[in-house]
């Protein structure tokens, strides 16, 4: 793992990353991955924990780092797979799945959209010593398709289809990601909304309420915003 300086702090993964390593990462640090990871998204997570088949792989051939993800992935004319991009999905779906997977997959770092909350991190991710990184924004899949350098396997395809296969690829320099979760269980987003929600009295102080509103809105502004 190495650092470098800049507005935010940069960190580059070698993976499989160690438990040492990890426990050096502060939530909030920019951090891109090089080695292997593979996608698995609800239709794996619901075969392998919640219909039993488990994993069709072996944790050393899928890799360390799972992306909740649909990938723009194409089967070549002579058999061969390209995955040009990779756009994450929201991870929250997930939750109920959590401690049946990392019992079978052995992961310690789950990528995705969105991350969960500050309890499922400590419930789930805490004791297995896992993280969770978030994708920067939206429309980053193209971003993130050029640290793919191959395929190095798929399994489910037939079974699943396309986007919801588990693709195992190599990546190099493939981010950047945010540390969205630290090994206590802390939470990036859970933290900044904190921030946010502190002030939002002031913001909206004196404003009228709303003469149009959706079914169901309120004016109770920490209720709007997530």
């Amino acid at each position: 793992m190495t650092a470098t300086t800049s507005s935010l702090k940069t960190v580059h993964l070698n993976l499989p990353a160690s438990t040492d390593e990890l426990r050096k990462l502060e939530i909030g640090t920019v951090a891109y991955l090089t080695g292997r990871i593979f996608t698995a998204r609800e239709g794996v997570y619901k075969r392998a924990v919640e219909d039993g088949y488990g994993l069709p792989a072996s944790p050393a051939e899928l890799g360390s780092a799972n992306f909740h993800c649909s990938p723009a992935a194409t089967v070549e004319p002579d058999g061969s797979y390209t995955v040009g991009a990779v756009t994450a999905t929201a991870s929250f779906r997930f939750a109920k799945w959590l401690d049946g997977w990392f019992k079978l997959s052995g992961i310690n770092i789950v990528i995705g959209k969105g991350g969960m909350t500050s309890e499922t991190y400590k419930r789930s991710f805490v004791p297995n010593n896992a993280i969770y990184l978030t994708t920067v924004g939206y429309g980053t899949g193209a971003l993130l398709g050029r640290g793919i350098k191959r395929v190095a396997g798929v399994h489910w395809l037939e079974e699943l289809g396309l986007a919801q296969a588990i693709w195992v690829l190599e990546v190099e320099n493939f981010g950047p990601f945010l540390v969205e979760s630290d090994l206590d269980g802390n939470s990036l987003f859970e933290r900044e909304n904190a921030k946010i929600a502190a002030g939002l009295d002031k913001v909206y102080a004196g404003t009228r309420p709303a003469i149009l509103r959706r079914y169901g809105e309120t004016d109770d502004k920490s209720e709007e915003v997530i």
